[in-house]
């Protein structure tokens, strides 16, 4: 057993640990002090820690891993909004996903939008399809309704149009397409072309929440999170997120010790041709890593200079960057070169990540790079060329499951042979050098972990569609690690967490199933059971919910679309009589390691249904239900 003599806060035991500790990669038990690990062992050792104040837990066999960190998610503007947002995130019927909206449209007062802000693909719908203008304008005629699809286009109803002034008159912005009727009047259809501009622009102009309400609104979104088992995430920035303004938030939760999720956060440049000010002023008024293990500054990114922005729209032809790129880039990237902060740069195309290795490497030649944890967002289409190069310059590669959401558009234009290596990760992990996994959420792209671990062991999208032979799809321990501690070299936290190891922050989650003995196509659909932080049980459910102290008051205001529907796949609605609630109580707390392939572990549905059997925990069950063995 690995251990320190201390007495522990807190002692979990009778579980299946994999720790990603390759010195100790199994346990049963762990002991946690002053929030981490003081012991990683066998339950006789670890109990015999325990002293009169210690805190016991016991997981009844329950797998345990490390917990999960996002390589790149936009938190920080995420859970500013999370509470006006009706997330379509997981919802696997446009039918459901319109009966959401239009409960949603009851319940907000003027001047206020519904919004649903991506997350979502039409591909995941049963019925493979957008809802159109029509449809939106028949559930919602006077309540202003936005709805962004990936960053390709934005649906906005007629009440929307006339909040946000668009007429014959106003002019297509740069990279962006109103769309007009026959008779030169906007319907209502946004288009990226394939600048998404157009889209975060007018997002903009809806309503924003007061301050405490933001507030809350960030509580609630990091909640989810945990309720996901994400216990850190490495925040990118984002369009309309403004240093230091957008950022009092997220810092006075850092002040008073609300943070539920560890963030390290990059600064985004907001100003087409003022990119080389922002740098350096912010250079000089901020210092890289300042702040705490709870939220600290990592650096610059992902938008460096607006010239190499090549936006990810596969619907839309390739975009070429304009002749002034390297120039542009080279200038920012030695302001970060001398100064010695860390960047991160968004790139979807290898056309786009060779001429900024360009710029990088004239830049290396005079300030070495090589240990400055830089690093390429997205890479889909990265050659083995560029590959190697980053190798050379000692950058990483932080990859996110866009495809899972995009991918049937990226084979429409360029074929199932182009997709099979988008991106080309086991190429990159051969090459050696750091690979880490994330979302891109909240926009992109799902906020949920696990969809992403599914598309790294599958290399199927959300819609179903098989992109990748077996030689770019991952195994789990391999996915888990792009996971947990391959992303602490993307935040210059090597040593520090990722492992369920003796000294390392105390960060795990316990799947509500087992990630290693379910099904592939479960694993898309895992939540956890319990989620601790820092030694800090931040998210617990079923059995462990008596240990759960940190919810956060109710959303607000109290029309939130999260009071009602939750998060990811409406998981928060419920049926007048709370059965809904409660089998999904009963689903988190099973710990069998298989699942039905009618109910998965909802086998308390399949217990109340009714249908023509005597017995629905007979052998065959219900029309091949097997929750008779659970």
């Amino acid at each position: 057993m690995n251990s320190s003599n201390t007495t522990p806060d807190l002692i979990l035991h009778r579980g299946l640990f994999t720790t990603l500790d390759r010195a100790n990669p199994t346990a049963t038990a762990v002991a946690i002090t002053d929030g981490k690990f003081s012991a990683v062992g066998r339950d006789n050792d670890v109990m015999k820690l325990a002293g009169k104040d210690t805190t016991v837990i016991d997981l009844k066999g329950r797998r345990v891993l490390p917990g999960l960190i996002d390589n790149h998610l936009h938190i920080i503007r995420g859970g500013l909004n999370f509470n006006m947002e009706l997330r379509w995130d997981g919802v696997r019927s446009l039918a459901d996903a319109m009966a959401m909206l239009k409960r949603q449209v009851a319940v907000t007062p003027p001047p206020q939008w519904v919004r649903v802000v991506g997350g979502f693909t039409e591909h995941q719908f049963v019925e493979k399809r957008l809802p159109t203008i029509e449809e939106l304008n028949a559930v919602a005629p006077d309540t202003p309704v936005f709805l962004l699809h990936l960053y390709d286009r934005a649906i906005l109803n007629a009440a929307a149009l006339r909040v946000v002034g668009y007429t014959k008159t106003t002019p297509n912005p740069p990279g962006g397409e109103i769309v007009h009727d026959a008779n030169g009047n906007p319907t209502g259809l946004l288009l990226a072309k394939p600048n998404a501009g157009i889209l975060y622009a007018t997002l903009a102009k809806g309503p924003k929440l007061p301050f405490e309400y933001q507030l809350n609104s960030t509580r609630h979104f990091m909640r989810e999170l945990n309720r996901l088992g994400v216990t850190g995430a490495i925040d990118a920035g984002g369009g309309f997120q403004n240093y230091p303004d957008d950022y009092a938030v997220i810092q006075k939760l850092a002040d008073e010790g609300q943070l539920t999720v560890r963030i390290a956060y990059n600064l985004f440049t907001q100003k087409p041709k003022g990119e080389k000010d922002d740098f350096l002023n912010w250079t000089k008024t901020s210092k890289y890593q300042q702040g705490t293990d709870y939220f600290r500054h990592n650096g610059a990114g992902e938008m460096l200079v607006f010239s190499a922005a090549d936006f990810e729209d596969f619907r839309q032809p390739r975009p070429d960057m304009p002749a002034e790129m390297e120039g542009e880039l080279e200038e920012v990237v030695r302001i970060l070169a001398q100064n010695r902060w860390p960047w991160r740069l968004h790139a979807t195309y290898d056309e786009s990540i060779s001429r900024a290795l360009d710029a990088f490497e004239r830049v290396n030649q005079d300030i070495p790079i090589d240990a400055l944890h830089w690093f390429f967002d997205h890479a889909e289409t990265i050659s083995d060329q560029s590959i190697d190069r980053i190798a050379a310059l000692g950058g990483g590669i932080a990859v996110q499951h866009r495809m899972a959401y995009q991918g049937e558009y990226f084979v429409e234009r360029y074929g199932i042979g182009a997709a099979e290596a988008t991106p080309p990760i086991a190429r990159m992990l051969e090459a050696g050098i750091p690979v880490s996994a994330g979302t891109d959420a909240t926009r992109v792209a799902s906020y949920n972990p696990w969809v992403s671990l599914s598309w790294l062991v599958t290399g199927k999208t959300v819609g179903g569609l098989r992109l990748y032979p077996a030689r770019n799809r991952l195994n789990r321990e391999t996915a888990l690690r792009m996971w947990t501690e391959n992303v602490t070299w993307f935040s210059n936290e090597e040593g520090k967490k990722g492992r369920i190891e003796v000294g390392l922050f105390a960060d795990l989650v316990v799947p509500d199933r087992d990630y290693f003995a379910c099904s592939e196509d479960e694993i898309a659909d895992i939540a956890a059971a319990l989620t601790i932080v820092g030694g800090k049980v931040v998210y617990g459910a079923g059995d462990f919910a008596a240990f759960d102290e940190t919810a956060p008051p109710p959303a607000m205001p109290d029309w939130s679309p999260v009071r009602r529907f939750g998060g990811y796949a409406a998981w928060g609605e419920s049926s007048g009589s709370g059965q809904a609630v409660a089998r999904r109580s009963l689903a988190a707390a099973c710990g069998c390691a298989n699942y039905c392939g009618i109910h998965g572990h909802d086998h308390a549905a399949a217990s109340s249904v009714r249908l023509p059997v005597s017995d629905l925990r007979s052998f065959w069950g219900a029309l091949g239900c097997s929750c008779w063995a659970f």
